[in-house]
């Protein structure tokens, strides 16, 4: 993997990655004011849990014409986008609208809550210089460069001061909340561990204390031994539709072996995910005449130096469909009581996705 640090006019960080050698890259343009985003955190009492306030995220960019796309390279200095020309493959940036950002001040005093600075880091990921090629239909290559990509903003925002958790993912479609076409993704880094990793860390070390085994590992031998439900499996890496799926089509990817976090896979593993990733990502689109809408996160260990040999990686996909043209959507026992109620039987679904012939070569 090959890397380029640059610093946009506004004060904010670009990081061009490339599996061969970065060459050829223009000036970086646009708008010279400072970048001081100021969002800030709200306690919720009875969840126990913050809540990030960023009113101005209601001016981000929505939907633009293709000739307006602002995660295409642009040497126009009067139309800059948030790219620069040159030869490499993936770019990172600081998120122009952050939920979380370093430069957050002091939060508003309130009598009713607690209230804290959202001091964290918000990034985007552009996955390709092309608006057309997305995650699932890059090389493998290119898509292993993705997940390397991935580890090693892991490994920086790790180290940044008061950084507990790293959260990369994809909204992907319309239907998903997506304001700009080009494909990409996002990496939230959070000063504290969010509701849903800290659950999910309490179960695995639970069973790693009682088992002395992370809890993840057990299940994929389970899932492997039945089989009906594996939509690949490699030697270091397993895509399935988990027995227990909360929505239809959905999908988990993990490397065989447990690993903590991005940053520590071998070329061996990353090479192999890259695979089960491409695979997953064909069958959903080889499924529909259109682009398959989803939520992808990777759940990782915090990042709180501690070893966490209990902590599989993992990425969840969350599909939007659950029949032909059939939306679905969060209804009142999902939101209000947090219990899911599938429309479908997981081993169904993974029959659909199962006899979807891809070529993850191609």
């Amino acid at each position: 993997m090959h890397s380029l640090d640059l610093r946009k006019p506004d004060g904010r960080n670009l990081t061009l990655y490339g599996r061969e050698p970065i060459t050829n890259v223009g000036t970086v343009l646009g708008d010279a004011t400072p970048f001081a985003a100021n969002p800030h955190l709200r306690w919720h009492p009875l969840l126990g849990t913050w809540v990030a306030y960023a009113a101005y995220r209601q001016d981000r960019t929505f939907l633009p014409p293709p000739e307006y796309n602002p995660l295409l390279p642009s040497a126009n200095e009067a139309a800059p986008t948030e790219l620069p020309t040159g030869r490499y493959d993936v770019a990172v940036f600081d998120n122009r609208f952050p939920v979380l950002a370093p430069t957050a001040g002091e939060p508003p005093a309130l009598e009713a809550v607690p209230t804290d600075r959202a001091s964290g880091q918000c990034e985007v990921v552009v996955y390709s210089q092309d608006p057309q090629r997305s995650l699932g239909h890059l090389p493998l290559d290119h898509v292993a460069l993705l997940i390397d990509v991935w580890g090693d903003r892991t490994r920086r925002l790790a180290g940044r001061h008061g950084i507990q958790y790293v959260l990369p993912f994809e909204n992907r479609g319309v239907e998903m909340g997506v304001t700009l076409h080009h494909p990409h993704g996002q990496i939230y880094a959070y000063p504290f561990v969010p509701m849903v990793p800290a659950r999910i860390h309490q179960h695995e070390r639970d069973h790693f204390l009682a088992h002395g085994v992370p809890l993840l590992g057990a299940l994929l031998e389970s899932e492997i031994a039945a089989a009906t439900r594996i939509l690949y499996c490699g030697p270091h890496a397993v895509a399935f539709v988990p027995a227990w799926a909360r929505y239809t089509y959905e999908v988990w990817v993990a490397p065989r072996v447990a690993v903590a976090r991005l940053d520590l896979l071998s070329a061996e593993q990353t090479a192999d995910l890259a695979r089960a990733l491409k695979t997953v990502l064909l069958k959903y689109d080889g499924l529909w005449s259109r682009p398959f809408p989803y939520i992808m996160h990777w759940y990782q260990a915090p990042t709180d130096g501690a070893a966490h040999p209990e902590v599989h990686l993992h990425a969840e996909f969350y599909p939007a469909y659950r029949a032909p043209g059939k939306l679905k959507y969060l209804a009142g026992t999902e939101i209000a009581a947090g219990m899911f109620a599938n429309d479908a039987l997981p081993e169904q679904k993974a029959s659909e996705l199962r006899a979807v012939v891809v070529d993850v070569d191609a």
